[in-house]
Formats: structure tokens, sequence, C-alpha cells
């Protein structure tokens, strides 16, 4: 018996705290998908649950609610298609190529879910976005991950190089760079919204001298996701900061040194030696941070309440909104949808950026 519990002592002292974690994940997954398939009837003497079927999911991809969550489709104009095309024709090539080259049937339904939701996306934009029609809130939340992402990425990963460096007070840099992650985002939200008032805020003087004293940003679409976007790159370009500061400090110093040694330039020591070392832990920090981005919800909240009328509203919010409705069924309906997508979108760049990479 001592022998048993010495050699599973790690897992003895886990068994607890991962049952816990596994309950309180497992309970709300299970009865959110149940409220899916119903209809929920609050009323002062209890609820009634009625089984829906498939009619929530219907009312949002295909019913009512496709333009709150989907868009408005009318005709595709030829930008629309010409970019539609051609980024089809790209992911079939894709596809042919791997059935070709290096098939496997499990990799391969794999890579049919990632082309079916591409191709959706797709044409999604193409119908919305690049034909001048209203895209709803999976837009919304993909124009949040891609471009938030993409410039929180590039900044922060610039930033931890920086301080890689041998520069004076780098350490001072390392502790202001990374305040904005210790604010709520509630409470970044509300000082976004404070600097981009116009007419009453710390910066009013600012607008007004570049010409912009009576521009109402909350009333633009594209300047309020705009808005959003940078609150939210202010706060997360830290956590970007930190994670690739850790990876270029761990690239060993012999190698960047025997590079100097053979008279390699910055620009060649950096793309053959520190960048391929870092590249895994990179792809690994673009995950966690697109798996948080599909889940924004306070900054379009807080600073625009989703408007102007659906224009900021991410999937999330939608959701938020539609359960304090007390429209569960609708909610729990649009979460899971979300939830597919994000599985889809993180597996698949799981599996053609870091395990590809690994394999390597």
């Amino acid at each position: 018996m001592n022998e048993w519990i010495d050699r599973n002592m790690g897992r003895v002292f886990l068994a607890p705290a991962v049952t816990l974690i596994l309950i309180f994940s497992i309970f709300p997954l299970i009865a959110s998908l149940l409220l899916s398939f119903t209809r929920v009837r609050l009323s002062g003497g209890g609820f009634k649950i009625r089984f829906a079927g498939w009619r929530n999911f219907d009312k949002q991809l295909f019913g009512s609610e496709q333009f709150h969550l989907l868009g408005t489709f009318t005709e595709i104009t030829a930008l629309g298609w010409v970019v539609g095309l051609a980024f089809t024709a790209v992911l079939l090539w894709w596809i042919f190529k791997y059935v070709r080259h290096s098939f496997t049937w499990f990799g391969f339904i794999g890579r049919l879910f990632t082309l079916a939701m591409a191709l959706g996306l797709v044409w999604l934009f193409a119908a919305t976005l690049l034909s001048g029609n209203h895209f709803g809130t999976v837009g919304v939340t993909l124009f949040y991950v891609l471009i938030g992402c993409g410039i929180q990425f590039l900044i922060g990963t610039a930033l931890a190089f920086a301080c890689s460096l041998h520069i004076r007070g780098k350490n001072a840099f390392r502790v202001i760079f990374f305040v904005p992650m210790m604010i709520t985002p509630i409470g970044v939200g509300y000082i976004f919204r404070m600097m981009a008032d116009t007419t009453k805020g710390p910066f009013a003087n600012m607008w007004q001298w570049i010409g912009l004293g009576e521009f109402a940003w909350a009333t633009d679409p594209w300047a309020a996701r705009i808005f959003i976007v940078v609150a939210d790159s202010w706060q997360w370009i830290p956590f970007v900061f930190i994670m690739m500061l850790a990876a270029f400090e761990s690239v060993p110093r012999d190698l960047t040194e025997a590079a100097e040694l053979d008279c390699a330039g910055p620009w060649q020591k950096f793309r053959e030696i520190i960048w391929p070392h870092v590249l895994p832990i990179a792809a690994t920090v673009m995950l966690i941070r697109t798996i948080e981005a599909f889940k924004i919800v306070d900054l379009p909240n807080i600073m625009t309440s989703g408007g102007p009328g659906i224009a900021t509203e991410s999937v999330s919010l939608q959701a938020y909104f539609a359960w304090r409705s007390l429209d569960l069924g609708a909610a729990s309906a649009i979460a899971y949808i979300l939830l597919f997508i994000t599985v889809v979108t993180c597996a698949s760049f799981f599996n053609l950026v870091v395990l590809s990479r690994v394999r390597k």
C-alpha cells in the first residue's frame, strides 16, 4: 500500500483539484447544451421547460435572428465574387495537395472541418462586408480576433525583442509595459471611453486641435470597432510581451555569439537562429490569445453597449443580452455556435501551425 502511494503521490494530490474543475466545467456545459434545445418560460411561481429541438439554432442561422448573428445577405458584388472564388480556389487546392501528398483519414477528416468553416466564413464576408451589406456579430468577433490579435502579437513581440537586447533601462520598461495587464477589463473600458470623449474627456483639447472635436466616434460603426480594438490591444499587449520576452531570453547565447563570429548580420541572426527557436512559443501564445479574443464581452459592453445598433456587438455579448432578456434557450444556442467556431479555428491553428512545426 505504501509503495502504491509513493508511486501515485502526484495523482493523489491532483485528484481533488481535477475533480472539482471537471465538475464545475462539465455540469454547465451539459446544462447549457440541454437548454439550447428547449424554450424556458420563467414566471412568478417557477418555470416551464418545453423541448424545441433545433429551433433555437435555426432561428439564429436561418431565421429571424440571422441578420443579428451572421448579417444581411442580398446580392454579392463583383468584388465579393472575385474574392470569394479566389479564396475558394486556394482552399480547394490546399485540400487537393494534402490528399495527393500526405493523406491520412484522421487528418483528412480534420481538414474537412477546417475547409467547411473557412469556406463558410469566406463567403460570409464576401456576401456582407465586401458587398456593402451589414455583417453580424460573427463578423464583428472575427474582426476583433484577427485584427486585434495581429496588432497585439506584432507590437508585443517587437517590444519583447527590444527589451531582450542590451539597452539601458530595460528593467524599467518591463515594468511599465506590464502595467496595463494589471487593470481589470471594466477599468480599461471606462478609461478608453473617457479618453475618447471628444467634448468633455481629458484629451478634448487635443481632439479639438486636430479637428475631431465634433466627431462622435460611438455613432460611427468602424470608428467604434477600431477604438475597441485599440483598448483591447492596450490591455493584452503585455501578455504577449511577457511571454515572448521569456522566449527571446531562452535563446542560447552560444548560438547567437557563434553567428556573430561568422559575421552574420542582425536580420540574418534573427531570421536563422532567434525566430526558429521562439516560433513554437509564439504559436502557443497566439493560440491562447485567440481563444481569449473570441470571448470578448467587457469592452464592447462598457464602451458602446454593442452600438451603434449592433455594429460592435460580439457573439459573447449577443449571448449575454439574450440571457439578460431571459431567453435562456437562445443564449445557450448562441454560446454553442461560438464554441463550435472557436474549437474549429483553434484546433485548425494548432494542427496546421503548431504540430506541423513540431513534426519538422
